[in-house]
């Protein structure tokens, strides 16, 4: 087990790097918008066409991998949007459970269909050299690559909480699952001194 919760750890590191490079890449997104804005202005102003498609591609395939990169980063972080009231009112160790469940009987299942589906729709686009010719023939197959390593992705962060939420409830600490109470520090959980003079 020690082992399989550190290949959880290094590819929690991996997840976390991704998230990171979404966040740089959101920036990234809205300064491609920003110009796109100033050039079609300016552009009025002065006569001249400096805007056009390339600008809107661009900001939407920086969007686009924001969204399927920062899926996997979004499940490592468990803000991924719960609706089920009874989830709530369950025990820490019966949310692990619910986890453990979802994950084998939905989670990996969609995960490994999206890498199944994807990978023909990916290779075509790559024998193709696909590009968008209203954009100025920005290429179009190296976005839907990122289809596939977005499911790659998932499926491995699912794997990661599995083995997390397994340790947990193998009782194996520190598990890392999100369910597993953190463990009292020395200062707090022991008397000091003072105090124990003072009483």
């Amino acid at each position: 087990m020690k082992f399989l919760l550190s290949v959880s750890k290094g590819i929690d590191a991996v997840t976390t790097l991704l998230g990171k490079v979404s966040w740089w890449l959101a920036l990234v997104m809205v300064f491609i918008g920003a110009i796109n804005v100033i050039t079609r202005y300016v552009g009025r102003t002065i006569g001249v066409s400096l805007g056009g498609t390339e600008y809107i591609v661009l900001q939407t395939y920086a969007y686009n991998v924001i969204f399927l990169v920062g899926a996997s980063y979004v499940l490592h972080k468990d803000a991924h949007v719960r609706v089920d009231i009874l989830f709530a009112n369950l025990s820490q160790r019966g949310k692990a459970i619910v986890d453990v469940i979802g994950t084998l009987v939905f989670l990996i299942p969609f995960a490994w269909l999206g890498l199944y589906l994807s990978d023909r729709y990916v290779a075509t686009s790559w024998r193709q050299l696909e590009v968008n010719m209203n954009a100025g023939g920005i290429p179009i197959y190296p976005i839907k690559t990122v289809i596939t390593i977005a499911f790659a992705l998932l499926l491995m962060q699912a794997l990661s909480e599995l083995i997390k939420n397994s340790a947990f409830l193998a009782g194996v600490r520190p598990s890392r699952s999100l369910y597993e109470t953190p463990e009292p520090s020395p200062s707090t959980s022991a008397p000091s001194d003072s105090a124990e003079g003072a009483a």
